[in-house]
């Protein structure tokens, strides 16, 4: 049953990621709500895996979070399931696009799609910095204002926030320095 369930979720979420691998993170979210695989906290330790890993970040996701749920077989079955769209759906675009490319529905349409993407990827980044940087049950239980900020990881992100746009280093490099500043200082 969970490799069925695996496969409906991907075909869904390849079917309907439109922009890319972090277009998947909403989808992703609402899987670690509705089903017991993994769960928000984890899903953010899946991104960290899947941007330090070669490859898209949307299929290192689906072999990820497969695997979390079904083992070796729901990683393939969800990695599967999550290009089987794309795939029927490029070879198709391919096949007419060159003759309606000109065409101004066409055009009106890309351009309606890019604030669409734009929003589900600043929405799983929202997600992301709510669960990486933020201490909410802290500041519920408190109520002070102060309560509601992971002040080591704050300080750990804009330093590699500033250090990405002033060292030209593959990123990778402050991947790996950033799990030796969290291991070393326990963050």
């Amino acid at each position: 049953m969970i490799y069925l369930q695996l496969i409906l979720e991907f075909l869904k979420i390849g079917l309907f990621s439109i922009g890319g691998g972090l277009a998947t993170l909403p989808f992703l979210y609402q899987i670690a709500d509705k089903y017991p695989w993994f769960s928000r906290e984890m899903l953010v330790n899946m991104i960290a895996v899947s941007e330090s890993t070669p490859g898209p970040i949307g299929l290192n996701m689906a072999t990820y979070a497969g695997y979390a749920a079904g083992g070796m077989l729901g990683g393939v079955l969800a990695t599967l399931a999550l290009i089987t769209p794309s795939f029927f759906i490029i070879s198709f675009v391919v096949t007419i696009l060159d003759k309606f490319k000109e065409n101004r529905f066409v055009k009106a349409a890309f351009y309606g799609i890019r604030p669409a993407v734009t929003a589900l990827i600043a929405s799983a980044a929202l997600g992301i910095i709510k669960i990486t940087l933020l201490d909410v049950p802290a500041y519920e239980g408190s109520g002070r204002i102060a309560d509601i900020f992971s002040y080591k990881e704050l300080a750990l992100f804009f330093v590699i926030l500033v250090l990405t746009n002033k060292i030209n280093k593959h990123p990778v490099f402050f991947i790996g320095g950033a799990a030796l500043i969290g291991a070393i200082f326990g963050l």
